[in-house]
């Protein structure tokens, strides 16, 4: 797993890492797109609820609301689908609501899926931010990197879990 923060400025910046996984691209990759409402139930450690708030689970423009627990506190966010790449397997995410919209003027999350020659994958997950100010009272860009790399490993062992069921 490499992990790497690029600095824009005190306010801006860049958190992106790579994760290895078991599963083919498009088997986890497919979760993503079409069993985003099994999320819960895949890492129930860390997301505790899901709900579509506007559109459905698929699609752009679409926005759900995700309970969950980050930095040992439990919280909410909502979602907004802004781009959907299933070519290049990709999905770009804006978060905002609650606590993220009061520290951030912008926090957007980009996945992108893709096949290791040896077998397996590897999850890139970029997480781009504006903050309003310095101290902040939401979760660090690189809580919540930590927090998807850990989703990615819960889903990565749910799919594993599955196909070696079929």
């Amino acid at each position: 797993m490499a992990l790497r923060s690029v600095g824009m400025s005190s306010l801006s910046g860049k958190v992106e890492s790579e994760t290895e996984i078991e599963a083919n691209a498009s088997d986890f990759y497919k979760v993503l797109r079409k069993q985003l409402y099994d999320v819960p139930n895949i890492c129930p450690d860390d997301v505790h609820a899901a709900h579509v708030r506007q559109g459905d689970w698929e699609n752009v423009g679409s926005v759900q609301q995700w309970d969950y627990t980050i930095e040992g506190k439990k919280t909410s966010a909502k979602e907004k689908i802004e781009a959907i790449d299933d070519e290049n397997k990709t999905i770009t995410y804006s978060l905002f609501g609650e606590e993220i919209s009061n520290d951030y003027k912008t926090f957007k999350g980009t996945i992108k899926v893709s096949d290791k020659g040896s077998g397996g994958g590897i999850v890139k997950w970029t997480f781009e931010y504006e903050k309003n100010k310095k101290n902040m009272t939401a979760a660090s860009p690189q809580s919540y990197l930590d927090f998807a790399i850990k989703v990615t490993r819960d889903i990565d062992a749910h799919v594993a879990k599955c196909l070696s069921h079929n």
